[in-house]
């Protein structure tokens, strides 16, 4: 089952996405994914005025929320591959919309955010040369914001581990120890209020910075859906690469497995790099890192996809199955972003869950604490 299988529409539905409001008293209202896909077809098709003549299509009298990036992003949520490959080339083409994907004057002036720089990424194969490197210098600096703040997190989280036996006066929250802080302040339990009250907050030292070396693979899908992820991985990536001890590992895949665990240290050329969209072949990914293995005890595989196998689901959980009973850490994360609010297979992320993975969304600075605590363990 494909991603955009999910969310297909009814017949009904669909002839009412392709005429328009003009068709809804006769076809009836849409709701969820089909009114999102109607709002971002009409933002393009509703400038013809060809079609508005023909009744066909008709706006309503509501202004347009979407800015041009967010309709950029919002296709390659909403649409198959081939659709939104059409509706950008159209965008283009047809109704000149230039604002990201040909205009330099604006790239140049607009205000770099996360938002701008899914658009580019979605879109970059639009650009002409001199717009590339353009875009070259916005995604530079977006990343960069990105990576000064994750890059902290990182460093605090691996600044030492957490030594259990010795008690801290640093009360910070990184080395809060939550079970002996629970067994200690026991009798303050209120069972009326149904709440324990803390009076006495405990915490963890911390020793020295681990010295053994560690390999950590982070597999990255790279379908259209998963772009915030893809981002924040490669900066998690770059700043994982900057740690002593650490070997990172950095492969994107749709059908095809990539490797770019050679371009970490620079993660907007990385990204550059990137092809959003295709199919997804999860089995393939993970035997790719499978190889990248050689101290299965000192190794984490980090699997960032929504789970919506392309490919065999048999030798997937064969394959994650093989690593974990080799001792590999294998975590799987349905989103690796700001927001960390996942749209996955849930039925396949649970086998992989009996296979012994874990499953979960993070931020990345949780991704950061979780890796630092495997390793410290």
């Amino acid at each position: 089952m494909t991603k955009t299988s999910l969310n297909l529409p009814s017949p009904i539905q669909r002839w009412r996405l392709l005429l328009g409001e003009a068709a809804q008293e006769s076809l009836g209202g849409l709701s969820g994914h089909a009114q999102s896909a109607d709002a971002a077809l009409e933002w393009l098709y509703g400038r013809d005025p060809e079609l508005a003549q023909r009744a066909e299509r008709r706006g309503g009298q509501e202004a347009s929320q979407l800015s041009t990036p967010d309709w950029v992003n919002s296709i390659h949520q909403l649409f198959p591959q081939e659709v939104i490959e059409r509706l950008e080339r159209d965008a283009v083409e047809r109704f000149g919309i230039d604002e990201v994907v040909t205009n330099i004057e604006v790239l140049e002036r607009i205000e770099p955010s996360e938002s701008l720089l899914r658009a580019v990424l979605h879109t970059k194969h639009l650009m002409n040369p001199q717009v590339l490197a353009a875009a070259r210098k916005l995604v530079a600096e977006v990343v960069r914001r990105i990576m000064e703040k994750l890059a902290r997190e990182v460093r605090q989280s691996f600044a030492g581990t957490r030594d259990r036996r010795r008690p801290s006066r640093m009360r910070i929250a990184s080395n809060f120890d939550f079970k002996r802080t629970v067994r200690t302040n026991l009798h303050r339990w209120h069972p009326q209020q149904q709440k324990l009250f803390i009076e006495t907050p405990l915490f963890i030292s911390r020793s020295k910075r681990h010295t053994e070396r560690w390999d950590i693979v982070l597999l990255v899908d790279q379908s259209g859906s998963m772009v915030d992820s893809v981002i924040h991985a490669a900066v998690m990536a770059a700043c994982l690469w900057q740690l002593p001890g650490m070997k990172t590992h950095l492969v994107a895949f749709d059908t095809s497995v990539v490797d770019l665990s050679h371009d970490v240290s620079d993660p907007a050329e990385l990204l550059m790099k990137v092809q959003l969209g295709g199919g997804t072949d999860i089995a393939r990914a993970v035997g790719y890192a499978q190889n990248l293995i050689h101290n299965p005890r000192h190794s984490m595989v980090v699997l960032i996809s929504d789970f919506y196998e392309g490919g065999s689901e048999y030798e997937l959980i064969r394959r994650t199955r093989q690593l974990c009973e080799a001792g590999v850490k294998v975590l799987g994360l349905a989103a690796l972003d700001s927001a960390a609010k996942p749209n996955y297979d849930r039925g396949l992320a649970q086998k992989l869950v009996n296979a012994g993975a874990q499953i979960g969304a993070m931020t990345p600075g949780e991704l950061a604490a979780w890796l630092a605590g495997q390793v410290q363990q």
